[in-house]
C-alpha cells in the first residue's frame, strides 16, 4: 500500500511510521512526505530517510482554492492508496477529499467527536474531563469529522499540563496510527489478491 504523509511540524507520528517500515513491522511504501510550509522538521527527517518530499507553501498562493488545487495535484503525482494527515494543520477542500475517494486518514489528540479542532488537548483539560485520548479516522470535509477507525483512551492526571498530557497522548497516537496502517495494508493486500 502506497501512502503519502502530510505534515506541518516535526513529524513525530511520521517518524513512528518510518521506524515501523524500516523494522519490517509495517508493510507500506511511503511514496512521499509533503508539507504546507518550508522548513518543517518532518520534511527534513523524511529527506534524511531517503523519502521523496514536496512542499506546497500555503503562503505562496493568492487564495485557499489555488493552494488546494496545487496540493491535490502534488499528492496525486505520487499515486497513493492512502494519504495520512499527520499533524497537518491545514483544512483541505472538499475537492481534495473527493479526489482521494475517501482515503484521507487523520489522527486527532482527543476522543472524537469530543473536542475537535486545533486545540483538542487544551479543550479537554478546560472542560474538566478525566479521560481523553486519540482517534484515527477517515477525514471528510468537516473539521475532525468522518468515520472513526480506532480510538484509545488516556487518563488525565492531576499533575498534567497541556504539554505533559499531549506528550502522553502522542505516544499512544503513534502506536495507534501504525497499527491502523498495518490493518489497512493487510486489507489492501487481501483486496489485491481477489
Amino acid at each position: 500500500m502506497r501512502i503519502v504523509v502530510l505534515v506541518s511540524g516535526t513529524g513525530s507520528n511520521l517518524q513512528a511510521v518510518i521506524d515501523a517500515v524500516k523494522a519490517g513491522d509495517l508493510d507500506v511504501e511511503i511514496a512521499a512526505v509533503g508539507a504546507d510550509r518550508p522548513g518543517t522538521y518532518g520534511v527534513e527527517r523524511s529527506a534524511d530517510a531517503g523519502i521523496p518530499t514536496f512542499v506546497v507553501d500555503f503562503k505562496a498562493f493568492a487564495d485557499r482554492a489555488d493552494w488546494n488545487a496545487a496540493l491535490t495535484e502534488a499528492v496525486a503525482a505520487f499515486e497513493p492508496d492512502v494519504v495520512v494527515s499527520s499533524g497537518f494543520m491545514r483544512i483541505v477542500s472538499p475537492g481534495f477529499i473527493d479526489a482521494l475517494n475517501g482515503r484521507y486518514l487523520n489522527t486527532h489528540p482527543a476522543l472524537l467527536p469530543a473536542f475537535p479542532g486545533a486545540h483538542g488537548v487544551r479543550d479537554a483539560m478546560a472542560y474538566g474531563v478525566k479521560v481523553t485520548g486519540c482517534t484515527v479516522h477517515w477525514a471528510d470535509a468537516g473539521v475532525d469529522t468522518g468515520p472513526i477507525i480506532a480510538q484509545e483512551a488516556v487518563a488525565i492526571e492531576e499533575s498534567d499540563t497541556e504539554e505533559t498530557l499531549h506528550e502522553r497522548i502522542k505516544v499512544v497516537e503513534r502506536r495507534l496510527l501504525v497499527s491502523t496502517l498495518a490493518s489497512l495494508a493487510a486489507a489492501h493486500r487481501a483486496q489485491l489478491a481477489t
